[in-house]
């Protein structure tokens, strides 16, 4: 009984510290704009079992893909387990789920078994992180803070797959010393088993407990940890790509008060009705956090960090300074600053900052060739450049700049109706000396 009261008071001790801090970010999700209507439910569910469980993208750079595959899929496993344990700890039962039968034989040896694997591939995370250069883990945006938080997130996971592992053996031991029939099968904790030639049951028991209150209690720790950390794409990285934009890479979304304007422009019998005049005039564009679709902060936090679209990205690999994984995180520390003063205050809150230039600057905006690859690669269907785009409109039309080439192409649109210097009836006077036979 005491047990159950102390794992009910760590659940919900738990429970409420992490709703406090979804709450929270939920909050700031209220400032943002509207973006595209979430519908064509079955072919979003088919890109998520493709991107996110099948982890199709991943699999791109295919060695590390199948490391980091392989951790995906243990949690979609080990994830049972996890649910049995804090029922067990809820009602006083062990094994709850043992009615399952063959079923629970086949989820307890999966888990078993790639509490092994993610194991192996979190040392070699690790090992990558503390030992070997890896560029694209590098960058201007990459501070020493987030190397730490990569490193501890990866430490407590390596710890979870550890106190598993010894949870199950500790469980095997003492079940053979008392005689009592084991529920489930554990591969991998009976190899490790065998090697243990003595002790007693009393010890096992011992073993089992400590490690069934480690496993658990680290796991709602981590929990609490995620909201603050880039691994909470645990959490979003799934949603995320089942919010994915369906429409092509290359087509870029219009800007709604724009093709209002257009529309009352084209008839202007509707100029003075008064669901013109009475329209809220709204800011153009993306000047700072409150300004992004809520898909633009969804997307930032998600983003897992992992540097794949900076790595592929023209304008970074020929050294300009535009890095597609710093304007997420810039985003999303952004609104970590101010959305707690527009929760406070209002969403017409002001303060000295915003995220275009004090977080952004206009370099890195105008470096981006829009061509995609970042959006392509990245692994959770993140679209970084709607973002850029729009803070790019912002800059032409509210504040009238751009670099000196594209006003020239603006002026050039203006007074010629295309892009280049000349008038259209001289358009084609290149033409004039070139003999060109007709057949």
């Amino acid at each position: 009984m005491t047990k159950q009261i102390v794992f009910t008071f760590a659940l919900l001790l738990t429970l409420s510290a992490f709703s406090f801090t979804i709450a929270r970010i939920v909050r700031f999700f209220r400032f943002t704009r509207p973006a595209f209507p979430v519908k064509d439910f079955g072919k979003r569910i088919k890109v998520m079992l493709t991107v996110a469980f099948g982890q199709t993208k991943i699999f791109r750079r295919p060695v590390i893909g199948l490391f980091h595959a392989l951790v995906f899929w243990g949690f979609c496993v080990i994830i049972f387990g996890s649910i049995e344990m804090v029922i067990d700890g809820l009602t006083g039962t062990e094994r709850a789920l043992k009615s399952l039968g063959p079923v629970y034989n086949i989820i307890m040896a999966s888990g078993d078994i790639f509490a092994l694997l993610v194991a192996i591939s979190i040392i070699i995370f690790l090992s990558r992180r503390l030992f070997f250069h890896i560029k694209r883990f590098e960058g201007i945006e990459m501070k020493k803070i987030s190397h730490i938080d990569a490193n501890i997130a990866l430490s407590i996971i390596l710890l979870l797959m550890v106190s598993l592992l010894t949870m199950n053996t500790g469980y095997i031991e003492y079940k053979a010393i008392t005689g009592d029939a084991t529920v489930g099968l554990f591969p991998v904790s009976s190899v490790i088993a065998g090697f243990i030639t003595s002790g007693q049951a009393e010890s096992y028991g011992l073993m089992y407990e400590a490690s069934w209150w480690t496993h658990i209690l680290l796991i709602f720790l981590f929990a609490n940890i995620l909201p603050y950390s880039k691994h909470f794409h645990v959490f979003l990285s799934i949603p995320n790509v089942f919010l994915s934009r369906l429409d092509p890479l290359g087509k870029l979304p219009n800007m709604d008060n724009i093709t209002r304007e257009v529309k009352l422009m084209l008839d202007p019998n509707t100029a003075f009705t008064a669901s013109a005049t009475d329209t809220p005039q709204e800011r153009f564009g993306v000047k700072d956090a409150e300004d992004v679709t809520w898909k633009n902060y969804f997307d930032s936090l998600a983003c897992t960090e992992c540097g794949r679209c900076t790595s592929v990205c023209p304008a970074n690999i020929t050294g300009k300074k535009l890095s597609p994984r710093k304007v997420m995180m810039d985003l999303r520390t952004r609104m970590k600053v101010k959305g707690p003063l527009m929760v406070k205050n209002g969403r017409d809150f002001k303060d000295s900052l915003s995220l275009l230039r004090d977080y952004i600057s206009e370099e890195e905006l105008w470096a981006c060739t829009t061509c995609n690859a970042c959006a392509k690669e990245c692994p959770i269907n993140i679209n970084h450049p709607t973002l850029i785009v729009d803070m790019r409109r912002y800059l032409v039309m509210e504040e009238a700049s751009a670099p000196g080439e594209i006003k020239t192409l603006f002026n050039n649109i203006e007074n010629n109706g295309a892009p280049w210097q000349y008038s259209a009836e001289d358009r084609m006077n290149w033409a004039k000396e070139l003999e060109i036979k007709v057949h």
